[in-house]
């Protein structure tokens, strides 16, 4: 059940890269100090997946040598 969550949140955060590359896309002509935030949260969530991903997986390999 764990592992679960765990796979449900890595794809909440490409889900939100996906909403901040939207509103950088939109953004961009109007207000740009809004589109450099946005393409930041769009790093730190696209991160924060491969972060998670790789804990997760870390945590799977723990789980089936026990």
């Amino acid at each position: 059940m764990g592992t679960k969550v765990y796979k449900i949140f890595e794809y909440l955060y490409l889900v939100m890269a996906l909403l901040s590359i939207s509103v950088v896309y939109k953004a961009w002509p109007e207000d740009k100090n809004r589109a450099y935030l946005f393409a930041f949260f769009t790093v730190v969530a696209i991160f924060m997946f491969f972060f998670k991903r790789n804990f997760r997986k870390k945590l799977e390999g723990k789980n089936n040598q026990d």
